[in-house]
């Protein structure tokens, strides 16, 4: 499925990007979902004028409303707040919720107040302190307690948080809002949701109207939505005759018409067809498809159409539908429907269809359709959340600038395919495909067979058969041999931070099981040095924990760290730990002063325990791709090299400098750059050598995977002195290939399948490189 009808379309600042690369965590900005209604739990009022000079109310508020036809439990989610245009996050104004909101029913959360009088609230059913503006600001539902580290516009929201969020109102300027943003407020004046709360296109402007503040809460006269969010059965009339009897008006084909968008629109039709998939469920997607068993000539025009309708049919019932016509989501549809006649069985056989496409999808809008070749998984990023999986043809999908052989964006946009669960579920107890092992990128599924549906910008399909994938990417236990005397290895961790609530873990729970795969993968690496990314810059602090745990199970004094003497002013660092039994740092710690560092990189010297020939480990992770304020060159200069990059270009310059003022450098971290764009390059031209280019085969050459597509960011470059001991490079694929549903988190994430071991303990991959460095006997 994907976020169904109860997902929210949100819409980030102006300053934000279809695609985010924030600090190693590579997000979609652009919704995805299922064709489904809007959410069960919405923001029908927001007034921040309480307690101003001339307000009726002495407080500001925020009031929910329940649109569904059952009660929900909205214990443990939050009502966050952030300024119209502001730098603060939504996690600097969280009010916590408690309680259960009825069909129909009002919550009222009181906020801060204001230094002027007038009347109290009604009996709030929550309490914070909060003070909103007046005028202008963003208040989000968000299905967790805990605080958003963004504000949709400075900081833009990536995806997981995203996806925390029930419902969104931006009012006046803001710069985050459904749609566009609800009109300005003032002292007198709230944003009232329309339809006493039942309004919701996920547009704020449309939604929600200016008016006088009207605070409603658990005590006030439940008012449901006519026919709730789901689509009410229609009972099929009694006619005086039989209804078969009733011809069809259309054909489908008609209906939806040679375009993207249905030429009927708003006009009632009856058509006749096989039913082809049945998505009734109350969990499913709320109607059904049927296709024309004598479909026209035309190849510009879908013989096959989606009835929003729980009506009751069965898969291969020939049905005569009456309805309006309309587009949903992008999806053509009837709805309401008020006549569903089953007049007899028939059959359909899927039409076979290759990868990849020559053309848009369209014209099988809403048809039966058969892959008989075999695919290949290429992306889950929103298994766990939606139950989707993106396949592809011809084997994985790379990034165009990760320098592949006619790799292009609109070359991978063709071979690939998004497969749905037809569903509404969010977060499902039952993940699709994840029985009887995970489903790992890489692995290939042949004969897959389903209705092709639309919603949120992705044509999908909807499997009408059970949907097999084969272990073609097994996990590996352990990474590949390099061979050498000494190794090092590269891992970006994935945000680990010992401050809770932070970038991290949320509780000491997420904290202690993030932090048990974490040592799982290093201790799995056997490196003798390790460079770490996405550290929590707090001094020695994260890092001493996270040596403290390996040396608790490795044995005391196994690994230690090198001080780092200059980790810049961002929230992370790098650095460096390594095992004192095998290698010595020789000489202090290193870096660089060059301002372009946020995250300046750090070197430090080795040799052998027991040896005599030194080498530098450079450790670096260079600006993220996510576009923030950049402008000028660092802007988007649409060459799929992302924000920022001619700022990764001077920092890889100033790496350069850094590694030709060290003995035997070895490069290593996230350089957030794939490996035909310019800061790599700029390396090169300085003489440093890819080493995963040189041992890696070129179908395991990825540490990162993005948008379905897998390619290089972390890296491993030696200078000439040290390339030629060399002995091996390997990436150990344990995070780019795992669902994101087996990470440390407990958000969503089903606790039976959490182990604490290395799979899925961060988003990218780690390199490890074999050196031979004889020692002294």
């Amino acid at each position: 499925m994907s976020p169904s009808r109860p997902f929210r379309r949100i819409r980030q600042g102006a300053g934000a990007l279809a695609v985010t690369l924030t600090a190693g965590l590579l997000v979609a900005l652009g919704a995805t979902g299922a064709q489904a209604e809007p959410g069960t739990v919405v923001i029908s009022q927001v007034y921040g004028g309480g307690g101003n000079s001339g307000a009726p109310l002495t407080h500001d508020y925020v009031e929910l409303f329940n649109r569904g036809s059952a009660p929900v439990d909205v214990t443990g989610w939050s009502v966050q707040y952030a300024s119209a245009t502001g730098t603060g996050h939504f996690a600097a104004a969280r009010t916590t919720l408690q309680g259960t909101i009825t069909p129909g029913g009002y919550h009222l959360v009181q906020m801060g107040a204001g230094a002027g009088s007038g009347t109290a609230l009604p009996a709030p059913d929550g309490t914070g302190s909060t003070a909103m503006s007046a005028t202008g600001g963003k208040v989000a539902l968000v299905r967790s307690d805990q605080g958003l580290a963004c504000n949709g516009g400075a900081t833009p929201c990536d995806d997981a948080q995203r996806a925390l969020i029930s419902d969104l109102v931006g009012y006046g300027s803001a710069d985050f809002f459904e749609g566009a943003a609800a009109p300005a407020l003032s002292n007198t004046t709230a944003g009232l949701r329309n339809g006493n709360g039942c309004a919701d296109t996920d547009h704020n402007a449309t939604d929600f109207t200016a008016g006088a503040p009207a605070p409603r809460n658990t005590a006030t006269t439940a008012a449901p939505c006519a026919g709730g969010p789901e689509p009410t059965p229609t009972p099929t009339p009694t006619p005086t005759g039989n209804p078969c009897d009733t011809p069809a008006t259309h054909e489908i084909a008609q209906v939806q018409g040679t375009g993207e968008g249905t030429p009927l629109a708003g006009q009632t039709v009856r058509v006749e067809g096989i039913v082809t998939g049945d998505f009734q469920g109350t969990d499913q997607l709320g109607g059904f498809f049927v296709q024309d068993p004598t479909p026209d000539a035309d190849p510009a025009t879908s013989d096959g159409l989606f009835v929003f309708s729980r009506t009751e049919v069965r898969s291969g019932d020939r049905v005569l539908v009456t309805g309006r016509a309309i587009e949903f989501n992008g999806l053509t549809e009837l709805s309401p429907v008020t006549a569903v006649d089953v007049c007899g069985t028939g059959t359909i056989a899927p039409a076979a269809q290759q990868l990849p496409r020559t053309g848009s999808p369209e014209p099988q809008e809403g048809m039966l359709l058969t892959f008989p070749q075999r695919l290949t998984a290429s992306e889950h990023y929103q298994l766990g959340r939606y139950g989707e999986v993106t396949v592809s043809a011809g084997g994985r999908l790379f990034q165009p600038t990760d320098g592949r052989h006619g790799v292009t964006q609109a070359g991978n946009d063709l071979r690939r395919l998004l497969i749905d669960d037809g569903s509404t579920r969010e977060n499902p107890a039952q993940i699709p495909y994840l029985d009887p092992a995970a489903l790992r990128l890489g692995d290939t599924v042949t004969g897959l067979t389903g209705v092709l549906s639309y919603g949120f910008g992705s044509y999908r399909l909807q499997p009408t058969e059970p949907v097999a994938f084969t272990r073609s990417n097994p996990r590996p236990a352990a990474p590949a041999k390099v061979g050498g005397d000494v190794k090092v290895a590269s891992f970006n961790t994935l945000n680990w931070f010992t401050t809770l609530g932070s970038r991290g873990a949320g509780t000491e729970q997420e904290r202690e099981r993030q932090l048990a795969k974490l040592a799982a993968a290093i201790k799995g690496l056997n490196a003798d040095v390790i460079g770490l990314m996405e550290v929590e810059n707090n001094g020695d602090v994260a890092v001493r924990a996270l040596v403290d745990r390996l040396n608790a199970e490795a044995g005391a004094g196994t690994y230690a760290w090198v001080r780092n003497p200059n980790p810049g002013t961002d929230e992370i660092h790098v650095a460096l730990i390594y095992r004192p039994g095998k290698v010595r740092p020789v000489g202090p710690a290193r870096s660089s002063d060059e301002p372009v560092f946020e995250r300046p990189p750090l070197a430090q010297t080795f040799m052998r325990t027991r040896g005599s020939l030194p080498f530098t480990v450079l450790v670096n992770h260079f600006k993220s791709k996510s576009c923030g304020d950049a402008t000028g060159p660092d802007a988007d200069q649409g060459d799929g090299q992302g924000c920022w990059n001619a700022r990764r270009v001077l920092q890889a310059k100033a790496l350069a400098a850094l590694a030709r003022r060290v003995p035997a450098p070895l490069v290593i971290g996230d350089l957030n750059a794939y490996a035909a764009e310019d800061p790599i390059k700029t390396l090169a031209a300085a003489g440093l050598t890819s080493q995963t280019e040189r041992f890696v085969p070129a179908d395991r050459r990825y540490s990162y995977v993005f948008n379905g597509q897998a390619g290089e960011l972390d890296h491993a470059l030696a200078g000439w002195t040290l390339a030629w001991r060399v002995t091996g490079t390997t990436i150990w694929h344990i995070n780019s290939d795992e669902p994101l549903i087996l990470d440390y988190n407990t958000e969503y994430n089903p606790p039976g399948l959490y182990r604490p071991d290395a799979y899925r303990s961060s988003d990218h991959d780690p390199v490890l490189i074999g050196l031979r460095l004889p020692g002294l006997g």
